[in-house]
This record gives structure tokens, C-alpha cells and sequence, in this order.
């Protein structure tokens, strides 16, 4: 009994280490135990699985004849695969795919590779014709989502916002995708979507203007990197006025520069003038668009109608002008009045967390793809943050964004208020950050308070 124990003790031990580690640090545990196994999995029984799975072709007429006559039996033949490549959340195999062949036979088979191989998720993706890539994801990334170890910005406007349920990064590129669309209820990390999006942006010379009539309780605690806070319908009135003069002037900028000269550079956005004249981008945040839908008079409808519209043309025209739009709301739908359909339409990108009501699902991603609205109603409760996003292009993923305090994250607005950058057609509208020491023993606090703008 004493030997059993003296060996059986040090296995138990090796085994409570390993589920430890794979709890604690996945990625290590893949790297010493799951890979290998996935691998050696795969290598041995891939052609088996691709001809279970009818990923296989018939043999060529040279490898039938050859067989006949040595009395054998030509076995269907598999597309031709390099080496399982390992990668920080899985591996990744390179297709090429036989005559026949399409890349829709592979993704409808991916639930089948999936259980074949014993692999978290497979995930299929077609690099160029006749070439596919097969990613193995070895565990449930998406179940803790840690911040980007190395921020992948290629340059200005380009953010590492959530992780894809791949294992790769959601890139926030706003001169690919310049305006885009974030829903979600109460309590589906929406928030902490764009406490990442607004501290990204602090950290880069972009004015970010906000408008929130909630009362500021969301944005107000980004107030000392805000160049502009609206916190009232007649304040983002006036202030939806104030950007158009600015687009409108830097539209006269572009056409100036286009007539300078017979050297001069033709362009038709801002991101072609000289880096000396070129003028910031701008980033408005609308949280809560529903407000501004929202009417209980006449006098309030003539007004939604006017702020509906000139959003709609900041929308239509203000990619060439640098002027950025993120729209976020808890639920968006045509019944919110004029304009809303229209204005959706503008909104490229689609970020939709967990909502209530199936309709505003199908708003943000049915144009997108039927099975983004299915994946992005089927988002449980008990995960928040996680969001399925797509664009234009018909492709979508589930992502989760790291998660944010709000503590932290207006702590990074307060670091990085030097970095606001000068726009005096604003100056009115920033919000007055006041700085006040409760107790002598107490660090101080700041209390943002917006100020009404003063107009003509």
C-alpha cells in the first residue's frame, strides 16, 4: 500500500498542478500540454477527418491507374496542408484546396472539425482563391480578457479595442470605418466598450467632443481630455451647429489647397494635406441617441428633427473632413421617429452587445448578416462585455473588451489632459473641470462642471 501511494502521489500531484495551471495560465498550459496533443491529433487523423467530414476529392485518373495496377485501391485524396503552426491562442494550418473545392464546404463543416479534433473553436477563413486558413482555438479566450500586452496602432485612429473569439484583436481603424453604431442594455459591458475607445483615443491627439443628455452622468467623468461636452438637447443643438461651421470650414481648406498651384497635391479629404496645415481629427461621442430622439412638444420635435439631420450630415460628409462619429445607445429602431433609418445607414460599423427587444438586434447587424443578429441575441446575460461586431463587408465576430473601471479610466483622461488638442470654435462648449479639497487629509477630487455655451 506505502509503494502504491509513493507512486500514485506524485501523479496526483503532476495532475492537480496541470489543472491548476490550466485555470490559472492557459497559455502556458497550451503551450507545454495543449498544443502538442492538438497537433499529434490532427497530423494523425487528418485525412481520415476530411474524408468523414466529405472534404475529399477523388483521386486523379494517373493515381487510379497506378493503383489498379498494383492492385490497390485509390483512397479519396484531402486538400494539401502545411505544419500546425502554433499561435498564442491555438493553431493554424494553411489549405490548399483541390479542384472542386470551396471555401463554404470547410465553414459549414467547422462544428464537425471542431469535435474531430477536440478543439475549443475552428475558424475558417479564405486568404485568396484556392488558399484557405483553419484556426484551432484551444480554449475559451473570451472567458477572461486581459489588456493588450503591445498596443497595435500602425498610426493615428487605430485601436486594440476586444479580443475576437479567434484569439486575434479587434482593430478599431477609424479611416477604414469612420462612423460607428454600439448598442447594448444595462449591464452589457457597453460601457467598458467605450471607456476603452474613449482612453485610446486620450492617449493620441484627436479632440474628442461629447454629447450626452443624460445629464453627463456617462462622459462627465472624461471631462478634463474633452474638448466639448453637451449634456442637454439644447446644448448638443447648438454644438451639432458649431461642428458642421467646422466641417464646412475645413472643406474650404481642402478645396484651397487643391488650387495653390500648379505643384499642389489633389486631394478630397484632410488626411492628404501637409501634416503643417492639416487640421485634428475630431471624434464625437453620442451616448444615448435615443435622447435626442425623444420629443414631448412641438417645439422639441422641430428640434430633434434639426439635430437628426445635421447628424446625418456629419455622418454623410465628415469622413473627408476628419470628423468621426460613435453613436452608442441602449436601443435603436425605425419607431424612434425621422431620420433614424437614414442615420443608421451612415454608420458603417456595427458593435451590438446584449439587448432586450430583437428589433434593435436586427437594426445594428440584420443588413450585415442574419447570422450576426441571431449570434448577437443569443448573448447571455451572465457574460457581459461579450459583443458581436461587424461592417459593410458582411463579416462578423464575437469579441469581449477588456474590462474598464471607471476609476481607471478617468484617471487616464485626467493623465493625458496636456494632450487636448486646441480648437477655438469649441472653447465655449468645454466643460469647466473643477478642482476641490474636501478634507486636508484628503487627495483632491475632480468635479466636472459643464457650462452653458455662449452663442450670438
Amino acid at each position: 500500500m506505502a509503494d502504491t501511494l509513493r507512486v500514485l502521489l506524485p501523479v496526483l500531484l503532476v495532475l492537480a498542478a496541470l489543472l491548476v495551471l490550466r485555470r490559472r495560465l492557459p497559455v502556458l498550459f497550451w503551450w507545454l500540454v495543449g498544443y502538442p496533443a492538438v497537433a499529434l491529433r490532427v497530423l494523425t487523423s487528418y485525412r481520415a477527418t476530411m474524408d468523414a467530414c466529405g472534404l475529399t476529392v477523388p483521386a486523379s485518373a494517373v493515381r487510379r491507374a497506378t493503383a489498379r495496377v498494383v492492385g490497390w485501391q485509390a483512397a479519396p485524396v484531402p486538400p494539401r496542408h502545411s505544419p500546425p503552426w502554433p499561435t498564442g491562442s491555438g493553431l493554424v494550418m494553411r489549405l490548399r484546396l483541390a479542384a472542386g473545392q470551396a471555401p463554404e464546404d470547410f465553414t459549414a463543416s467547422a462544428d464537425r472539425l471542431r469535435h474531430a479534433w477536440g478543439a475549443h473553436a475552428v475558424h475558417v477563413r479564405s486568404t485568396k482563391p484556392g488558399r484557405l486558413e483553419l484556426r484551432l482555438v484551444g480554449w475559451d479566450v473570451l472567458a477572461e480578457v486581459r489588456p493588450a500586452r503591445r498596443r497595435q496602432t500602425d498610426g493615428p485612429l487605430r485601436l486594440s479595442l476586444a479580443l475576437r473569439e479567434d484569439g486575434a484583436w479587434h482593430v478599431r481603424d477609424f479611416r477604414t470605418v469612420p462612423h460607428e453604431l454600439i448598442l447594448g442594455a444595462t449591464q452589457s459591458g457597453k460601457s467598458v466598450y467605450l471607456r476603452n475607445l474613449l482612453c485610446g483615443l486620450a492617449r493620441q491627439p484627436v479632440v474628442l467632443v461629447g454629447i450626452d443628455c443624460k445629464w453627463g452622468v456617462e462622459l462627465a467623468p472624461f471631462a478634463p481630455r474633452l474638448s466639448a461636452l453637451a449634456d442637454q438637447p439644447d446644448w448638443a443643438d447648438d454644438l451639432l451647429d458649431v461642428l458642421l461651421e467646422e466641417m464646412e470650414a475645413r472643406f474650404r481648406l481642402i478645396g484651397l489647397s487643391s488650387v495653390a498651384g500648379p505643384d499642389a497635391v489633389l486631394t478630397s479629404d484632410v488626411w492628404g494635406l501637409a501634416e503643417a496645415v492639416r487640421p485634428v481629427p475630431v471624434v464625437v461621442v453620442v451616448d444615448e441617441v435615443a435622447e435626442l430622439f425623444l420629443a414631448a412638444s412641438r417645439d422639441d420635435e422641430k428640434r430633434r428633427d434639426a439635430m437628426v439631420t445635421k447628424l446625418i450630415r456629419l455622418a454623410q460628409l465628415g469622413r473627408a473632413a476628419g470628423i468621426y462619429l460613435e453613436v452608442c445607445g441602449q436601443r435603436f429602431g425605425s419607431e424612434l421617429g425621422k431620420g433614424a433609418t437614414m442615420l443608421r445607414a451612415q454608420l458603417t460599423g456595427r458593435v451590438c452587445h446584449r439587448v432586450n427587444d430583437e428589433s434593435s438586434a436586427n437594426m445594428a447587424l440584420a443588413d450585415v448578416s442574419p447570422e450576426a443578429a441571431l449570434a448577437a441575441t443569443s448573448i447571455p446575460a451572465d457574460r457581459p462585455g461579450i459583443a458581436v461586431v461587424g461592417d459593410s463587408s458582411g463579416g462578423w465576430c464575437r469579441v469581449r473588451s477588456p474590462h474598464l473601471t471607471l476609476d481607471d479610466a478617468a484617471a487616464v483622461c485626467r493623465d493625458t489632459a496636456a494632450l487636448t488638442p486646441e480648437l477655438p470654435r469649441l472653447d465655449s462648449f468645454r466643460p469647466v473641470v473643477a478642482t476641490e479639497t474636501a478634507k486636508p487629509s484628503s487627495s483632491s477630487v475632480t468635479t466636472p462642471v459643464a457650462r452653458r455655451p455662449v452663442t450670438e
